[in-house]
């Protein structure tokens, strides 16, 4: 792609210099497509030029001198025209700065407002919509492209160029002015205390009494994203509080009002809050400790999820009023830590989210499989994946067991976050099972079936939040996965699944620091046992019931109704 954008070039100059007008046009054509396939073709590719100085602008400028140098040639330096031609290629910059200029206003006022909302009626702000892409673009690109009325005219001569070159300018101008009332709409928006006032107003009508609080980077809005469900089947009214700008772009869609205060100061002194008792948290940031200086309300970390990792009993914790934990497990994980987290404040509350997941398998004449390895943690003591030194090994021999097994490859939203050789596994997995469908699609009869095989087994990589983590639960028969909350949550389903051991522990030892894995089938870094895990008698239907208990709590009363009465214990005063 790089040859095909640069490549244009050095034919212009000639082509200009020859001249030879209509081979010029034919290779400013094609350089006009090849810029417009570049940032698909290579997402790095138009960075990169940047950064050697071959930006965009730059490539632009470049065709219209070759324009104007084509130009004086045919035409000569001193003809009318060709002065009107290079005074209008000048006056498209301008026109595109201006643009720029107005775009960059109207994007940043909106981007630094102190407060935005997602289902509140804020309709008081007169928060404008958005004008289409190509008049939002502060780059202003599609304005770059108007040059090409006076390039592509200089082939035809320069009369054309220079008309060109006046329309061009007409058409920016036109754009310009049409983003002029999206900015005059959005500047009232730079008053801080009326937003914060007029948001505030609205939060107080709905008189929040549970806050569920998130700060995280986007690829973690899973974390928040899963008790979502759990908090629009509260009995109280629950709100969610963020602090990234955007973030709630990354969660499902919910009825739950939500707001995003970026700022500390504007957060605690926001007292439209101040009706809530309960806030809720799901994940350890140093972010959480602008809402925990708030003394009227009661905090509880929930965590995004009960494992056996160290996360689970972070000491950190001891910071909240309440540690809320699925099951009996959950509290002897803080007991054996001792990390100052007191059993009193312990209170086992279920896992709600898991209501839908069903001990069924799919039905399908083949088995399903699904790897869901977790991430590579923050440091070496939270190293728990086996993506980068078993993950392909496992995918490899998934997908050449006979008879042939599906296999759902779901990977951790955070993967590769700190070790790019678990993107790089990663990459090797995908490409592995790409392989295997492509085969089959050339393999395949025009009936649907591919000789030799089960008919119409397709496996399934998992790169975003859809199909979720408990959909695929219920698509698959076995799981493979890694010291994480994925095992305590498919507990629920009571179908067998196999843990990889990652340290290469000795089994007892394993069995002992994990406890969530003592109804599963270990795998060591040689595989040895995934052959009985796959054919082999299931012999542990036994214990994972018993786990179950242990890691969810009971069946009855249901977790929903558990995480119902743990808050209204709360409001209680209990």
């Amino acid at each position: 792609m790089i040859a095909a954008l640069l490549g244009g070039y050095p034919v212009l100059l000639v082509t200009a210099l020859w001249p030879a007008p209509l081979l010029f046009g034919v290779v400013a054509a094609a350089s006009y497509a090849a810029e417009c396939l570049a940032p698909r073709a290579a997402r790095p590719l138009p960075d990169l030029l940047g950064k050697v100085h071959l930006g965009i602008t730059l490539r632009f400028a470049v065709r219209e001198t070759m324009a104007l140098l084509l130009v004086a040639r045919t035409s000569g330096p001193d003809s009318p025209w060709f002065v009107a031609l290079a005074a209008g290629v000048l006056a498209i910059h301008a026109v595109r700065a201006v643009h720029t200029g107005l775009a960059i206003r109207l994007v940043q006022t909106l981007s630094r407002m102190p407060v935005t909302t997602r289902n509140l009626d804020v309709s008081a702000l007169r928060i404008p919509k958005m004008p289409p892409r190509a008049l939002r673009d502060a780059r202003s690109v599609p304005f770059l492209y108007l040059d090409a009325l006076p390039v592509l005219g200089a082939a035809l001569g320069v009369v054309p160029a220079a008309l060109g070159a006046w329309l061009a300018i007409v058409a920016g101008l036109a754009g310009a002015l049409a983003l002029i009332p999206y900015v005059r709409r959005a500047t009232p928006l730079t008053d801080r205390a009326r937003v914060l006032d007029v948001v505030a107003e609205q939060v107080e009508r709905y008189r929040p009494e549970v806050i569920l609080y998130f700060s995280g980077a986007t690829a973690a809005a899973y974390q928040a994203r899963m008790w979502l469900p759990t908090l629009e089947r509260l009995g109280r009214r629950a709100i969610v509080v963020l602090r990234e700008r955007g973030m709630a772009r990354h969660l499902e869609t919910t009825g739950l009002p939500m707001v995003c205060i970026p700022s500390s100061a504007d957060l605690m002194s926001f007292r439209a809050l101040s009706s809530a008792r309960l806030c809720l948290y799901v994940a350890n940031v140093g972010r959480n400790v602008h809402m925990l200086r708030i003394p009227t309300l009661r905090s509880v970390f929930l965590n995004h999820g009960d494992s056996d990792k160290e996360a689970s009993f972070n000491p950190f914790s001891r910071v909240y009023d309440e540690v809320w934990v699925a099951g009996p497990a959950g509290r002897e994980r803080y007991r054996r830590a001792k990390v100052g987290v007191r059993d009193e404040n312990i209170f086992e509350v279920g896992r709600p989210q898991l209501e839908g997941i069903s001990s069924e398998g799919p039905g399908l004449p083949y088995r399903t499989v699904l790897y869901a390895p977790t991430w590579e943690g923050w440091n070496d003591d939270l190293f728990h994946t086996s993506l980068i030194t078993m993950g392909p090994r496992i995918v490899r021999a998934l997908l050449d067991h006979r008879p042939p097994l599906r296999v759902i490859y779901k990977p951790h939203p955070l993967t590769g976050h700190r070790d790019k050789s678990a993107i790089r596994a990663h990459k090797k997995i995908v490409a592995m099972i790409e392989a295997v469908e492509l085969a089959k699609s050339k393999a395949r009869h025009p009936s649907g079936v591919v000789a030799g095989q089960t008919p119409r087994i397709r496996h399934l990589i998992v790169n975003g939040p859809e199909p979720h983590l408990y959909d695929c639960f219920n698509e698959c028969d076995l799981l493979i996965s890694d010291i994480s909350s994925v095992v305590a949550d498919f507990l629920a389903s009571e179908k067998p699944y196999a843990v990889t051991n990652v340290a290469g522990l000795p089994e007892r030892a394993f069995y002992e620091r994990y406890p969530s894995t003592e109804g599963g089938v270990l795998l060591g870094e040689d595989l040895s046992a995934l052959a009985e895990f796959l054919d082999g008698e299931d012999t542990l239907a036994g214990a994972r019931v018993k786990l179950r208990g242990q890691l969810l709590g009971p069946e009855y009363p249901d977790a929903l109704t558990r995480f119902n009465a743990a808050v209204e214990r709360v409001f209680a005063g209990g």
